[in-house]
């Protein structure tokens, strides 16, 4: 049995869901927590075990999402929108606190389940992509007055992309499980880049890149569309709300979705990037988030492109080198194919570069 489901009923108990609740049933594909859907008395929640492995400070993880999540519905009803729709709900305990603490240490939190939605794993369409597009960009506009630096920094340096390489140098030094070997040609990839990891960062310690209130985990999956319509309604998976680069929620999508490929591909003549793709995200998002960027933002936006999806393959290759303790994985070497799907996609933009830049200039709002 998971460790997830030997405390399931305590949890379950420890949350009024309208009606006792017995059992649950796992839900979803993230990589990261536990996730049940349960039935309640009229109305289904999401309950999630968050993980001990990615988050050491689980108190302060649900204190941003809560400040968030408060924040996005005053501000979606101050609009005319609907935020049971437009937002996460978190759904307290009966301890009267955020969060749930199981017999054995595990952090438990629910949230309302946003009924008549769907969740899709790739863009299947470019209306699709150009909807979630406009949902992140909604997102940043929505979040632009809020106070960045006020939240916590949930996982210590995520998108330091400096510091994610200096992981990468560690574990093939320690190369704790003899697999260096393996892939030696992916680890002489990411070196050959250790300059381009430093250029965000320098671009924010020099002040040409502010900060923002970020999501930092910007797939397709994880916003819901509506069922009928197609529509982009709310942007979920809150964990990695913190302080960050707006280039780098842009980035994270396009590295996720502007390919026709799974993400664990393992044949990489099926990974190319889609530059229509990139351009039907930009036009998207800048839609929506144009008017709350800067023009440097929005020049660095082919930046935040090639780093996240370095920065990610960095991170599935340290794994993979240190034996898989942070990814799910279903099967061997799945987190090697990961990797490999990103180097894949760093050499497609390179060479489509140029091309990349013309794109974000076409949309900078009030360029000809």
């Amino acid at each position: 049995m998971a460790q997830a489901e030997q405390t399931l009923k305590e949890v379950l108990a420890a949350f009024d869901f309208g009606k006792p609740v017995t059992d649950a049933v796992r839900f979803g594909e993230g990589h990261i927590n536990d996730t049940f859907l349960v039935d309640g008395d009229a109305q289904r929640f999401i309950l999630q075990r968050v993980s001990p492995v990615a988050f050491k400070e689980p108190d302060k993880l649900m204190e941003n999402v809560v400040n968030i999540t408060e924040y996005l519905a005053r501000e979606i009803q101050r609009q005319g929108g609907d935020p049971r729709r437009g937002t996460l709900e978190v759904v307290r305990p009966r301890n009267g606190r955020v969060s749930f603490t199981d017999s054995c240490g595990g952090v438990w939190r629910a949230f309302y389940f946003v009924e008549g939605t769907m969740c899709y794993q790739a863009a299947e369409t470019a209306e699709l992509f150009a909807a979630s597009g406009r949902a992140f960009g909604r997102f940043q506009c929505l979040l632009r007055d809020y106070p960045a630096e006020t939240l916590h920094e949930t996982i210590p340096h995520f998108h330091d992309t400096v510091s994610r390489l200096q992981n990468l140098k560690n574990a093939v030094a320690a190369d704790a499980l003899g697999r260096a070997k393996d892939c030696r040609a992916d680890i002489e990839f990411m070196l050959a880049r250790e300059k381009d990891c430093a250029v965000a960062l320098q671009a924010q310690k020099e002040g040409v890149l502010p900060l923002r209130v970020t999501h930092n985990d910007t797939k397709l999956n994880n916003v819901l569309m509506d069922e009928k319509t197609g529509e982009a309604l709310c942007v979920i998976d809150l964990d990695t709300v913190m302080p960050g680069l707006a280039i780098n929620d842009f980035g994270d999508s396009i590295r996720f979705g502007a390919n026709h490929s799974a993400e664990d591909e393992p044949d990489l003549s099926k990974v190319n990037l889609d530059v229509d793709l990139f351009e039907v995200y930009t036009a998207a998002f800048l839609e929506e988030a144009g008017k709350a960027l800067t023009e440097a933002e929005i020049r660095y936006l082919p930046w935040g492109a090639k780093l996240m999806t370095l920065e990610c393959g960095i991170r599935f290759l340290t794994d993979y080198l240190e034996g898989d303790s942070y990814f799910h994985i279903n099967r061997p070497g799945q987190n090697l194919d990961r990797a490999r799907t990103q180097c894949k996609l760093v050499k497609d933009m390179e060479e489509h570069w140029g091309e990349l830049n013309a794109i974000v200039e076409k949309y900078i709002p009030g360029k000809e």
